[in-house]
Order: C-alpha cells, then structure tokens, then sequence
C-alpha cells in the first residue's frame, strides 16, 4: 500500500474524530467560548482555503473576504428570505435547507472566483493582488447598494444554524479536500506552477489551468465559511468582508508559513483567540495586535510555525 495512502487513511480518522469531538463539546461549553471556538473553526477554513492560493500556487490574491461576502449573502438568503418557500419540500424542516444553502453559497462563491480568475489570473505578483483587492471591494458596493439584502444597514434575523459539528466538521472536511488535492497528481501541478511558472510552461502545463482550479476551489471553500459565520452571528454587513478582512486572513497564511498545513492551522486558531483577549483593552486592542505582529514578522519572516525537516538539519549540520 502507499505511503500516501496511510496518510490518507490517518487524516480521515483525524477528521472523524474532529467531528466527533465536535458534537460531544457542542452542548457543554459556555456560549462565549462556543461563539469563539466556532470562529476560530470559521478561520481555519479560511485560511486553508487561501493557503491552497497563496501558499501552494503560489499567487497573491487579496481578494477573499469577497468571496466570503458572497457565500454568506447567499446562504442568508435562501435560509431567511426563501425558507418559507421551501419548507414543503422538505417537509416543514426548514432547518434541514441549511447544508444545501452552505453548499449552493460555496458555488455562487466558486462562480464568481471564475469570474474574476479568468481575465486577471495571467498577472503575476503585484499585479493580481491588485485586481482581486478591487475585486473585493466592487463585491462590498455591490452589497451595500442592494436592497433585498439590506443594504448598508446589512441583513439581520439570520437563522443561528451553525454549531459546533457544522463549522468543525467542514473546517476537517476543507483541510482534508486540500490536502488530498496536494497530494495528487493533479495537485503536482499547483507546486510546479509556484516553484517555477515558466519552466511549468516550457514543460507543457496549462497555468493558468491550474492557478483557475486553485482560485475556484479556494472561492468555493470561502463561500462555505461565509455561509457559517452569518448563521453564527445571525447578521451580517458589507464592512464586515472589507479589505481589512482580507488582510487578517492573509495574515494568518503568512504567520503560519507559507504552503503549510499544520502551520496555517495554528496560525489561524492563535491569532482568533489573541483577537479575543485583546478586547479588554479597547481601543488600543488593534494598536497592540499590529505591534505584536510586527514583532513576529520580524523574529520570524518565514513564519511563526516553520521547524527544520531532518533533511535540511542533516545539511545544516554537514
């Protein structure tokens, strides 16, 4: 059997048990710490889904707060606005719309990644970054001027759907999705294309193939995490998906170390918990919290979660 394959089979019982630890803590935490648990489930999507970008493709996109914008309006809407519609079909349980509206926001979300990934993905570098971050920002106009979803007042009476299973469950489910996409043949192409775009080229790849495929998969798992937060906070707004948003998750794919699992992972779950216990100090939190990351970018430019492989020791040590 190989090798890959025991990975495999590791990482789907890990996320078995995720999920199971999940529903067992589900109704025993403090709803704070629940509220913040699920955000930091909510983050981990995030990051990991940008990673799969940023990271392993090695392109800058700033532009994934607006494609969690638009998996968290759409969900919104078909769970509030169209639920009763719907009921019928699903017997009258109207919460049972809620996973088909997650995953229907993850499509709009993937869609419009195609949308902005087909002209603006032959750019390179800064230049990409530039597009998605206008991108982004059309995407929270957008919002703030349509009135059947609030507007810029935003949309309320969001039903609170998410739990605990939910957001940890598609957190495992996104990481393992990544994972196993890295770890493909397909996903080879992703890494060829960030080590070295023109010499992928001159070998036959399609990039902007592969760099199309990253961006959508990436949208569609931020579209998902959307879905979570607005059912988690029962209201959303398009301030909330502004640039600013798109920074912090870049943030934590750069703390974390670029194009790693693991490290994304803690870099997500530490910078949502030092948001949190920062609040006490007001209006000097984000004063702190960008101190603290300077700090850190400049004690660890590689990335707070990065440690030697044996082999990289071994030659250090020759």
């Amino acid at each position: 059997m190989p090798s890959w394959l025991n990975r495999s089979q590791l990482l789907l019982m890990a996320t078995l048990a995720v999920v199971g630890i999940a529903q067992s803590l589900s109704g025993r935490l403090d709803s704070y710490i629940l509220s913040v648990a699920m955000g930091v489930g909510i983050n981990i999507i995030l990051a990991s889904s940008l990673n799969l970008i940023n990271g392993f493709t090695g392109q800058f996109s700033l532009g994934h707060a607006g494609f969690m914008a638009v998996g968290a309006y759409t969900a919104a809407v078909l769970t509030g606005r169209l639920a009763p519609q719907w009921s019928p079909l699903f017997g009258g349980q109207v919460f049972l719309l809620f996973p088909a509206a997650l995953i229907v926001g993850g499509i709009v979300a993937a869609l419009a990644g195609a949308l902005v990934g087909a002209p603006s993905l032959r750019l390179k570098g800064d230049y990409l970054a530039i597009v998605t971050l206008g991108f982004g920002e059309i995407i929270k106009v957008i919002f703030q001027n349509l009135e059947f979803v609030g507007g810029a007042k935003g949309l309320n009476g969001i039903p609170d759907y998410s739990n605990l299973l939910w957001v940890f469950g598609t957190a495992a489910i996104t990481v393992y999705t990544v994972w196993a996409l890295l770890n493909s043949s397909y996903g080879r192409g992703f890494l060829a294309v960030a080590d070295d775009e023109i010499a992928a080229e001159a070998m036959g790849l399609n990039t902007t193939r592969y760099k199309m495929v990253a961006f959508v998969v990436g949208a569609f798992f931020a579209g998902i995490a959307g879905g979570l937060f607005a059912h988690l906070n029962n209201s959303i707004n398009p301030s909330g998906f502004d640039f600013n948003k798109s920074i912090e998750i870049v943030v934590m794919v750069i703390l974390g170390g670029m194009g790693r699992h693991i490290g994304v992972i803690l870099a997500a779950i530490l910078l949502t918990v030092l948001t949190e216990m920062l609040r006490e100090f007001g209006d000097y939190r984000m004063v702190i919290y960008s101190v603290l990351l300077i700090l850190l970018m400049l004690t660890r430019p590689q990335g707070l979660f990065i440690w030697p492989t044996r082999k990289a020791a071994r030659r250090q040590n020759a």
